[in-house]
């Protein structure tokens, strides 16, 4: 597998929106719609590979905070992670973890934070990748209830 950054292209944007496709297909995660080109400009992109084949990637855009808040300074500068999606056959070995570090470790010295949300509805799942394995903090929830009949 080969983890790398890649620059948007015609080519890349495709192979993109195909997996977003699929993902969406899958109805795993509450209101996710398929990209389109739009939603892939101006983002920094990082890809998992085997033998050429996109099986995950990860996306976002580095951002200037608007306004202070718990965790970061007015001004202060960090990614929001968009996007994390690893094809189904390759889930739970890794991949998600090895784009996770790559973009890390891209973004070091760059931005001192890295920020997402999350919309699953395996949210427990979920919450154990991102904070026991990968050891990203709790910030915030938002939780509903429909009020029925």
């Amino acid at each position: 597998m080969e983890i790398a950054e890649e620059r948007l292209s015609a080519k890349l944007s495709g192979e993109l929106i195909a997996l977003s496709r699929d993902w969406e297909r899958e109805d795993s995660c509450r209101g996710y719609r398929t990209n389109g080109p739009e939603d892939l400009e101006e983002r920094r992109i990082f890809c998992a590979r085997e033998d050429g084949v996109l099986t995950g990637y990860l996306f976002g855009r580095v951002e200037t905070a608007e306004r202070e808040s718990t965790v970061l300074r007015k001004g202060e500068r960090y990614f929001e992670l968009e996007e994390l999606y690893v094809v189904p056959a390759r889930r739970s070995q890794g991949v998600g973890r090895a784009l996770f570090r790559a973009a890390e470790e891209a973004l070091r010295g760059e931005t001192r934070m890295l920020l997402l949300s999350t919309a699953t509805e395996d949210w427990r799942r979920i919450l154990h990748f991102y904070i026991e394995e990968l050891g990203m903090d709790f910030w915030s929830a938002r939780l509903f209830k429909e009020i029925t009949g």
